[in-house]
């Protein structure tokens, strides 16, 4: 077994920015779900509303609309752990009746003011992410005085809210949200001393995969396609610095990466 786990990214929406509108019917979105199981994902990541830079906002009835029937139908099929990702309590409650088993919030239970309640009611796992302002607008010059110790210092914070408010601290995961208003130069700073995260004591999430921060490293990667080397390398990297899970579009490719780097650091 792997030390790190793997969520495999399964978006069905028309406007996310890799594979936006690919999986926007029921059926496809379980058929690709599955396919992501077979190669490897220990967990499914189900998102109704992008958030990716200068996405706009999606009702919470169109969200669940989207969501529910996708997590209901996997859930009929496989008995493994299901995320939703969205920053709607109304969502997530949906969805963990449907058969979620993790929350997924890029706010970290900021969005309204019953969000970190609305956790603990649903006793799940719950995922708390960094992002500096909103999808919209993230990208828009985000600046810090010290990038790493304000994004541990707001993900501590977040965590004691939520624990505040009854989630249980095994429950709770955090994610430096890279790429959610920060620079290459951010991102870069976040991976390379992401063991201080993760000296923090929860689990952590490392989310890079085809994000734009390769292309600004390369810039012949223009599609997110063309990004599944960069992809993999940021994996490994967070792996190496203590990351327990990365959510990736590529399963197949990052779980063999995953492997070879363990068989590497067991010969040693």
């Amino acid at each position: 077994m792997l030390p790190v786990k793997v969520m495999g990214i399964l978006n069905v929406t028309p406007d996310s920015f890799s594979d936006g509108g690919r999986w926007t019917t029921t059926e496809r979105a379980v058929e690709h779900g599955l396919r992501l199981v077979e190669q490897g994902a220990d967990v499914l990541d189900i998102g109704g509303e992008s958030t990716r830079p200068g996405a706009d906002p999606v009702g919470t009835d169109e969200e669940i609309a989207r969501v529910v029937p996708v997590i209901a139908g996997l859930r009929a099929r496989w008995d493994g752990a299901i995320s939703i990702d969205t920053m709607k309590p109304e969502a997530a409650r949906a969805a963990v009746a449907a058969g979620a088993t993790m929350w997924n919030d890029v706010t970290a239970l900021t969005h309204t003011p019953d969000s970190a309640g609305v956790a603990a009611e649903l006793g799940c796992d719950i995922l708390l992410m960094h992002m500096k302002g909103e999808p919209r607008t993230m990208q828009a010059n985000p600046t810090y005085a010290d990038v790493a110790g304000e994004v541990l210092d707001y993900l501590q914070g977040r965590a004691e809210a939520a624990m505040a408010a009854g989630v249980a601290r095994d429950r709770i995961w955090v994610d430096p949200g890279i790429g959610f208003g920060k620079t290459l130069a951010h991102n870069l700073a976040l991976t390379a001393g992401l063991s201080a995260l993760v000296d923090l004591g929860f689990p952590v999430l490392y989310a890079a995969s085809r994000k734009r921060t390769i292309q600004a490293v390369d810039p012949t990667a223009v599609e997110a396609t063309d990004r599944l080397g960069g992809s993999i390398a940021l994996a490994l990297a967070a792996a190496a610095h203590g990351a327990r899970m990365v959510r990736v579009h590529d399963v197949r490719e990052t779980v063999q990466a995953l492997k070879v780097q363990a068989a590497i650091r067991d010969a040693g």
